[in-house]
């Protein structure tokens, strides 16, 4: 099992190398960049240069439209016409595209193979800063999230494999896949719509009721104890319930199936023939087998949630977490806080492999991963 272990972190360096390289190579070629967004509105195509220089620690620069050194020949960035060469020098030093791209690249792998992932380009911040400073609202949502998916799919699985092919199981069947094919934000629109003070007037008055923003209210720190409890879980019910939708889902029919291969089973039949109880076999013979899958995928399922599910939903109910900073990242091509969550997110997420892996170990003593030909 160790050098099992060993391997699979040995394994990871290469991943990242090759997921840096090409997210590179993408990213970092594609047009409308940060130099180009800086040329854009000191050409006056967006607001004013000052904000956005210097919120990122430059300085402000104008067109010097009287010294007569304006170049007016062909750029490799649009909009530049016109524009003192200087002037795209400096931003070319200021956002780092003064060095080749090679150059470029090893200096990021050597700065996060260090985890310095530099400052952000329009915040007045680092990067490390700001996604610690994003964490607890992404957590809060990962975890409620998976948490109520597993309260929710477990119990409902295991009735529906056990009242598989009754009415129970067909009708119940149908409401999970409609609520697999609506996607979370059209729902999170509907229940903002019905429910945070939309256009529906609801005659038991909660049309109002949910804060369409934020996860505390602007008077948090004056309440209770048990107030601040509360808002906190206002404030969290209608994006959980939006994510929840699609989620839960997929973990009662992956429940259902696990338990239904396990129950056609031999031993399942040698133990009911021993006399045995129907729950005595469910819970204590078929129950630890058909939860591997489910246990094992539970590090998996969080941070698939964490990371990657609440992106949409932290926009539309204006949630300042991580899903948020990264699409606005991509948006303003912030490149250090897009590189920086891109590594982190992918370094954790084969480390979560791992324990994954390794929790099939401890819930089933019996699988070897050292005994599988490779």
């Amino acid at each position: 099992m160790l050098a099992y272990i060993v391997r699979r972190l040995l394994l990871i360096i290469p991943t990242i190398l090759g997921i840096m390289l090409v997210s590179f190579l993408v990213i970092q070629f594609a047009p409308g960049g940060p130099v180009e967004q800086a040329i854009a509105q000191l050409t006056g195509a967006d607001v004013s240069t000052s904000d956005r220089l210097n919120r990122s620690g430059g300085e402000t620069y104008r067109p010097n439209t009287s010294s007569g050194s304006l170049d007016t020949s062909s750029s490799r960035y649009r909009g530049a016409q016109g524009l003192d060469p200087q002037i795209i020098k400096d931003l070319e030093k200021q956002f780092g595209f003064d060095k080749p791209a090679h150059e470029r690249f090893l200096l990021l792998l050597w700065n996060y193979a260090r985890f310095d992932f530099g400052r952000s380009y329009f915040h007045d911040s680092k990067v490390l800063d700001l996604i610690i400073q994003k964490m607890p609202v992404s957590i809060s949502l990962g975890l409620w999230l998976t948490l109520l998916t597993y309260l929710i799919s477990i119990p409902l699985g295991i009735a529906k494999a056990v009242r598989d092919g009754t009415r129970f199981d067909s009708w119940t069947s149908m409401v999970v896949i409609v609520g697999y094919a609506i996607p979370a934000f059209m729902f999170a629109i509907f229940l903002i719509v019905v429910f945070a003070g939309g256009s529906l007037n609801l005659p038991w008055g909660l049309s109002s009721a949910f804060p369409l923003r934020g996860l505390t209210s602007p008077n948090f720190d004056e309440l209770s104890l048990l107030g601040k409890i509360g808002d906190y879980f206002w404030h969290l019910t209608l994006p959980i319930t939006a994510m929840l939708l699609g989620s839960f889902a997929t973990m009662t029919l992956l429940t259902k199936n696990s338990f239904l291969d396990e129950i056609r089973k031999q031993y399942v039949v040698t133990a009911r023939m021993k006399g045995l109880s129907e729950r005595r076999v469910l819970y204590g013979h078929v129950f630890r087998n058909a939860m591997l899958i489910i246990i094992a995928g539970f590090p998996g399922a969080f941070i698939g949630a964490f990371f990657s599910g609440s992106l949409l939903i932290e926009q539309i109910f204006s949630l300042d977490g991580l899903g948020l900073l990264g699409f606005e990242a991509v948006e303003k091509r912030n490149y250090p806080v897009v590189f920086a969550t891109l590594y982190i997110f992918s370094l954790m997420g084969l480390v979560v492999n791992l324990i994954s892996d390794l929790m099939y170990t401890w819930v089933d003593p019996r699988i070897d991963f050292e005994s599988r030909e490779v």
